[in-house]
């Protein structure tokens, strides 16, 4: 947000309701969920919420808005894909208007839905990119990625405009690249699309509404919360570690390690499948 106000000197943000994009003041004043923001305000003035995969919702984007910052998949929202005629015009809308298009990817980077970056499926590139989870590897490391046009304005007026104590913390940063190379090398990312339609193809219980999956994250809904719960409850006793989405907690969380083998795919399946909670 700091780098999208630099470069284009304005000061409106533009994110979408029913996105996660991080839990600290500036994360939580574009967070779209007002349960969420309410015990910290005021937060950070000049914050639009739009509404995901809406095309009138585009409108509101315009020569005032430094940047729109969204998840490329909506994550907590229960793995809501976009359109990509959508996030396409998006991407124009952006280009048309100066702002900042800021892909969030922390959650959906590194190989999740079965590309390295999840805007590769939908032939779109980002201003900016956000990573951070796998991209350490199991080390703390985040980042954000830009053009280096767009990172210069951050290094005068004033000089050292970004800094923080442990950027680059070289241990972290070697175990990301070593958690690249082991991504890329044995070809893991290759396999996502299968593995999840193994998933998908083989979850019968029959509480299930419905399942949204792109590759490796998947949202099996219920009927509710209360009954999600006792299905959780019961896959932990069972040995099956999962939880809920924060914006969709009527549904069940899918997201596995990606080298995650087919056997233990059949099993977790074989278990929700079987397990009964109506008691």
């Amino acid at each position: 947000m700091k780098l999208a106000k630099r470069f284009t000197d304005r000061t409106q943000i533009a994110a979408f309701n029913n996105s996660y994009h991080g839990s600290t003041q500036g994360s939580l004043s574009i967070m779209g969920n007002e349960y969420w923001r309410n015990a910290f305000r005021p937060l950070l003035p000049g914050i639009l919420h739009l509404t995901f995969n809406s095309m009138e919702s585009l409108d509101y984007i315009t020569e005032r808005t430094a940047c729109v910052v969204t998840e490329t998949i909506q994550a907590e929202a229960g793995v809501i894909v976009p359109a990509k005629r959508w996030i396409q015009a998006l991407r124009k809308k952006c280009d048309d208007t100066g702002a900042l298009l800021i892909l969030d990817e922390i959650q959906c980077g590194f190989g999740r839905n079965g590309t390295l970056w999840a805007f590769q499926q939908f032939d779109i590139v980002p201003d900016v990119l956000l990573l951070g989870k796998a991209l350490g590897g199991g080390m703390p490391l985040g980042a954000f990625i830009a053009d280096k046009r767009i990172m210069d304005s951050l290094t005068s007026n004033p000089v050292l405009g970004h800094i923080n104590t442990f950027g680059g913390h070289p241990v972290s940063c070697a175990a990301g690249y070593a958690a690249l190379r082991v991504l890329q090398d044995e070809n893991i990312i290759g396999d996502v699309f299968s593995k999840g339609k193994l998933f998908t193809d083989n979850l019968r219980h029959p509480g299930i509404k419905s399942i949204r999956a792109c590759g490796l994250m998947i949202a099996v809904e219920f009927e509710s919360f209360e009954e999600n719960k006792k299905v959780i409850n019961g896959l932990i006793d069972h040995g099956v570690f999962t939880d809920w989405f924060l914006f969709a907690p009527q549904c069940l969380r899918i997201v596995p390690p990606l080298n995650i083998s087919r056997e233990e795919i059949l099993e977790a399946c074989t278990i929700i499948n079987d397990l009964r909670i109506n008691n």
